[in-house]
Protein backbone atom coordinates (compact mmCIF):
# COMPACT_ATOMS: atom_id res chain seq x y z
CA UNK A 1 0.00 0.00 0.00
CA UNK A 2 0.97 3.62 -0.89
CA UNK A 3 1.34 6.49 1.60
CA UNK A 4 0.31 9.44 1.26
CA UNK A 5 3.60 10.73 0.38
CA UNK A 6 4.80 8.51 -1.89
CA UNK A 7 0.99 9.31 -3.86
CA UNK A 8 2.05 12.86 -3.87
CA UNK A 9 5.63 12.18 -5.05
CA UNK A 10 4.33 10.22 -8.00
CA UNK A 11 1.84 12.71 -8.77
CA UNK A 12 4.89 15.63 -9.16
CA UNK A 13 6.90 13.23 -11.30
CA UNK A 14 4.05 12.55 -13.21
CA UNK A 15 3.29 16.37 -13.62
CA UNK A 16 7.31 16.99 -14.50
CA UNK A 17 7.72 13.91 -17.10
CA UNK A 18 4.45 15.90 -19.16
CA UNK A 19 6.22 19.26 -18.89
CA UNK A 20 5.31 21.24 -15.81
CA UNK A 21 8.90 22.40 -14.56
CA UNK A 22 9.40 21.41 -10.99
CA UNK A 23 9.86 26.00 -9.95
CA UNK A 24 6.40 25.57 -11.21
CA UNK A 25 5.18 23.14 -8.84
CA UNK A 26 4.49 23.70 -4.88
CA UNK A 27 3.58 21.56 -1.68
CA UNK A 28 2.02 23.08 0.80
CA UNK A 29 1.32 21.90 4.96
CA UNK A 30 -0.61 23.23 7.85
CA UNK A 31 2.85 24.38 9.68
CA UNK A 32 6.17 23.60 10.29
CA UNK A 33 5.64 20.84 12.13
CA UNK A 34 4.59 18.99 8.77
CA UNK A 35 7.43 19.77 6.71
CA UNK A 36 9.07 16.30 6.87
CA UNK A 37 5.69 15.10 5.01
CA UNK A 38 6.39 17.84 2.47
CA UNK A 39 9.95 17.68 1.73
CA UNK A 40 9.61 13.80 1.69
CA UNK A 41 7.10 13.76 -1.41
CA UNK A 42 9.37 16.12 -3.19
CA UNK A 43 12.72 13.83 -2.51
CA UNK A 44 14.59 14.40 -5.42
CA UNK A 45 12.71 17.25 -7.56
CA UNK A 46 13.03 21.07 -7.20
CA UNK A 47 9.61 21.72 -5.45
CA UNK A 48 9.11 24.62 -3.48
CA UNK A 49 7.62 23.34 -0.30
CA UNK A 50 6.24 25.51 2.98
CA UNK A 51 3.61 26.44 5.32
CA UNK A 52 -0.05 27.61 4.12
CA UNK A 53 0.39 31.08 5.33
CA UNK A 54 3.64 31.74 3.42
CA UNK A 55 1.00 31.00 0.13
CA UNK A 56 -0.63 33.94 -0.08
CA UNK A 57 0.27 36.06 -3.06
CA UNK A 58 1.95 33.15 -4.65
CA UNK A 59 1.04 31.55 -7.91
CA UNK A 60 2.06 27.70 -8.92
CA UNK A 61 0.78 25.99 -11.92
CA UNK A 62 0.57 22.84 -9.47
CA UNK A 63 0.08 22.59 -6.18
CA UNK A 64 -0.16 19.96 -3.79
CA UNK A 65 -1.71 20.74 -0.36
CA UNK A 66 -0.65 17.82 2.21
CA UNK A 67 -1.54 16.76 5.61
CA UNK A 68 -5.04 18.03 6.04
CA UNK A 69 -5.52 15.70 8.74
CA UNK A 70 -8.07 16.02 11.56
CA UNK A 71 -6.08 17.66 14.35
CA UNK A 72 -4.06 19.34 11.66
CA UNK A 73 -6.17 21.62 9.85
CA UNK A 74 -7.90 22.81 12.10
CA UNK A 75 -4.69 22.62 14.57
CA UNK A 76 -5.65 21.35 17.63
CA UNK A 77 -3.72 23.00 19.86
CA UNK A 78 -5.32 26.29 18.66
CA UNK A 79 -8.55 25.37 19.73
CA UNK A 80 -7.69 24.00 22.70
CA UNK A 81 -6.69 27.25 23.42
CA UNK A 82 -10.19 29.04 22.39
CA UNK A 83 -11.19 31.22 25.60
CA UNK A 84 -14.92 31.27 24.36
CA UNK A 85 -17.57 30.40 21.15
CA UNK A 86 -15.95 33.55 19.27
CA UNK A 87 -12.95 32.54 19.43
CA UNK A 88 -13.47 29.29 18.62
CA UNK A 89 -15.43 30.26 15.62
CA UNK A 90 -12.25 32.89 14.55
CA UNK A 91 -10.19 30.18 14.79
CA UNK A 92 -12.55 27.93 12.41
CA UNK A 93 -12.59 30.69 9.87
CA UNK A 94 -8.86 31.43 9.95
CA UNK A 95 -8.31 27.66 9.56
CA UNK A 96 -10.65 27.57 6.67
CA UNK A 97 -8.81 30.55 4.78
CA UNK A 98 -5.24 29.13 5.22
CA UNK A 99 -6.70 26.07 3.51
CA UNK A 100 -8.78 28.27 0.72
CA UNK A 101 -5.15 30.49 0.09
CA UNK A 102 -3.57 27.32 -0.54
CA UNK A 103 -5.46 25.72 -2.56
CA UNK A 104 -6.00 28.65 -4.80
CA UNK A 105 -2.51 28.86 -5.18
CA UNK A 106 -2.81 26.38 -7.97
CA UNK A 107 -3.66 27.68 -11.54
CA UNK A 108 -3.85 24.05 -13.74
CA UNK A 109 -3.59 21.13 -11.32
CA UNK A 110 -4.42 21.18 -7.70
CA UNK A 111 -4.33 17.94 -4.97
CA UNK A 112 -5.44 17.71 -1.36
CA UNK A 113 -4.49 14.70 0.67
CA UNK A 114 -4.98 13.67 4.33
CA UNK A 115 -3.20 10.72 5.80
CA UNK A 116 -5.87 8.76 8.10
CA UNK A 117 -8.78 11.14 9.27
CA UNK A 118 -9.59 13.67 7.32
CA UNK A 119 -9.97 17.39 8.25
CA UNK A 120 -13.45 18.51 8.60
CA UNK A 121 -12.95 21.14 6.13
CA UNK A 122 -12.50 18.43 3.81
CA UNK A 123 -15.49 16.88 4.73
CA UNK A 124 -17.80 19.69 4.47
CA UNK A 125 -16.60 20.07 0.87
CA UNK A 126 -18.16 16.89 0.13
CA UNK A 127 -21.59 17.31 1.25
CA UNK A 128 -24.10 18.89 -1.00
CA UNK A 129 -25.32 21.97 0.33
Amino acid sequence: MRTVTVYVGEWLRGLATNGTAPEEMAVFVRSEAQMDRAKAAVAGLRVATMPMHLAKGLEFRAVAVMACDDGILPLEDRLAAAADESDLEEIFNTERHLLYVACTRARDYLLVTAAGEPSEFLKDLQEPR
